[in-house]
């Protein structure tokens, strides 16, 4: 039954060739440019839904839920925060309904804003919005050509609290606490205490919990949830087992809305197969919404996946090493891997880093890519933590080859270090709109943002090209990107002290070519192989003007 749903994605990728007419620039994930943002942290739309569930214990700092909802980034979406950023995919932190109860890992007591800890997952946690919020923001973001990407988590429920009790042991185990010496106490095991863990290696059926019997039946949807249970399972083929109970809500939220992503959490921390079945269920419906919302097909993509392997880099090419086994998540439903070496390799030369970069992705991970990110919400040794190197931050994220994740307030210089805030609630303060608004430094350097994010988002070239140096002093360099009938070319210049830029374009740009560089707004033509022009600017962004 598998086989069907990959055999009905394939033909219904065929049957979406004839809806969209093939696009100049087409939008490759390879080169995508996107904003992470912590629901709950980003901004606060509707006030009415601040408090739910009676949470009303005192939280530790940055520690409960603050007010960011759907609401507020639909409202961004509508005031062009992110189309001026260049931002053509949002991921946002889970928004399923969380634990009701707080509860103390070490760090003081804390509720579920981040969205990690599950206590339902086919509904929406009222603070951070409706599903009627979830459907406006998905179809606005869709109309400014930007993607979404939610957040799944399949490995854990949340924790056990005096509100919350644990799912069934046909369901989670409670222990061991894994020690993540190798493959077995890296999956089969707890992440910390009190965080029971779904037992995704099992393919044993599995009653649903009693709990989410007797909550349906009170919110009056139990039939309706099980006849769509009985017709996935039906349509699949699929043991009625936990994870795959998961997948098939997870994967609604993709039949019924069109997102076109998924971020997968604590991906090492299952059995590398998981992803793969959840990767076609995702597809599958990903299929279903095209066919029944013809009109809102985007493109022909498949459905994207981006696996946190923590502790994964690019340096280890397509093989994460448990010490006692090696895993490849790109062939068990990834398209792509989140990067952790890119905020170490950020201290490198710029030369040292592109080159590097656009050669393993060209060779060894040709067809897959990685996610870099310098700033995230769970790292606690970010590039900048102080902030002090902001704009050289910026600069090698969005031209870097691969995905860059701007995680939010990396363009504002929202701080990092929250007096009172223990471990990573530091990082996950509230996004500094007062500072957007009243700070002329926050001001110049969002403006820098938005030209290199701009820049990337009009050039597939930037993220997904071949890097080729021109110069080393002055720094030149091009990326190329040929896919298909399309291809796009630019050269960038970094460091670029004098005034007067000349540059050497033979072999990228034709003779008489009319040319403008982005950065600065100056406009000139090729001749004699070579442009120049005045700019006071050290960043040369050179486009072909059509």
């Amino acid at each position: 039954m598998k086989k069907v749903l990959i055999l009905l994605g394939f033909s219904l990728l065929t049957a979406c060739s004839s809806v969209k007419n093939s696009q100049e620039k087409p939008f490759l994930w390879e080169g995508a440019n996107v904003y992470f943002l912590l629901t709950d942290r980003f901004k606060n739309g509707d006030a009415t839904n601040d408090l739910n569930f009676d949470r009303t214990e005192k939280a530790a700092v940055l520690r409960g839920f603050e007010g960011g909802d759907l609401r507020g980034i639909i409202q961004k979406i509508d005031d062009n925060y992110f189309s001026d950023l260049g931002i053509n995919a949002i991921w946002m932190t889970p928004v399923v309904e969380q634990i009701h109860g707080a509860t103390n890992e070490g760090t003081g007591n804390t509720y579920g804003f981040h969205g990690y800890w599950t206590k339902d997952w086919t509904e929406l946690d009222p603070n951070f919005g409706t599903k009627n919020d979830l459907k406006e923001l998905v179809e606005k973001a869709h109309k400014k050509g930007i993607r979404i990407v939610l957040d799944a988590v399949i490995n854990h429920t949340g924790p056990v609290t005096e509100k919350d009790a644990v799912y069934p042991n046909s369901w989670v185990r409670t222990s061991p606490t894994c020690n993540y010496q190798n493959y077995e106490n890296t999956t089969a095991c707890t992440l910390v205490a009190n965080l029971p863990d779904i037992l995704t290696e099992s393919n044993q059926p599995a009653e649903l919990p009693q709990m989410l019997v007797e909550k349906w039946k009170k919110e009056g949807k139990y039939e309706a949830e099980m006849k769509s249970l009985e017709a996935f399972f039906a349509r699949t083929g699929y043991p009625k087992a936990p994870k795959y109970y998961i997948m098939k809500w997870l994967a609604d939220y993709v039949e019924e809305y069109g997102i076109d992503g998924y971020r997968v959490d604590t991906v090492k921390h299952t059995n590398e197969d998981v992803w793969k079945d959840f990767q076609q269920v995702c597809q599958g419906s990903f299929d279903i919404y095209k066919r029944k919302n013809p009109s809102k097909v985007l493109d022909n993509n498949l459905f994207f996946t981006v696996g946190e392997v923590y502790g994964y880099g690019i340096s280890q090419k397509q093989d994460y090493n448990f010490g006692d086994k090696k895993v490849n998540y790109y062939q068990n439903g990834f398209k792509s891997l989140i990067n952790f070496d890119f905020k170490g390799d950020a201290n490198k030369p710029y030369e040292e880093l592109f080159s590097n970069y656009s050669n393993l992705l060209h060779s060894d991970l040709n067809g897959k890519t990685v996610m870099n990110y310098l700033t995230s919400h769970d790292d606690g040794s970010p590039f900048d933590k102080d902030r002090k190197r902001t704009y050289e931050a910026g600069t090698k994220l969005l031209l870097a080859p691969g995905i860059s994740q701007v995680y939010y307030g990396d363009e504002t210089a929202r701080t990092l270090t929250v007096a009172g805030a223990d471990g990573d609630a530091n990082l996950r303060s509230n996004m500094n709109w007062n500072d957007v608004e009243n700070n002329s430094a926050t001001q110049k350097l969002a403006k820098h943002y938005q030209k290199l994010g701009k820049f990337r988002a009009n050039h597939p070239a930037v993220g997904a090209g071949v890097h080729q140096m021109i110069s080393n002093q002055p720094y030149y360099f091009s990326r190329i990107l040929t896919k298909g009938q399309f291809t796009d070319k630019v050269i960038i210049g970094l460091d670029v002290k004098e005034q007067l830029k000349e540059v050497n374009v033979a072999g990228v740009f034709a003779e008489g070519t009319q040319l403008r560089d982005f950065y600065s707004g100056a406009s000139m033509s090729v001749i004699n192989g070579k442009v120049s022009f005045s700019s006071n600017s050290p960043i040369i962004l050179l486009e072909k003007i059509n």
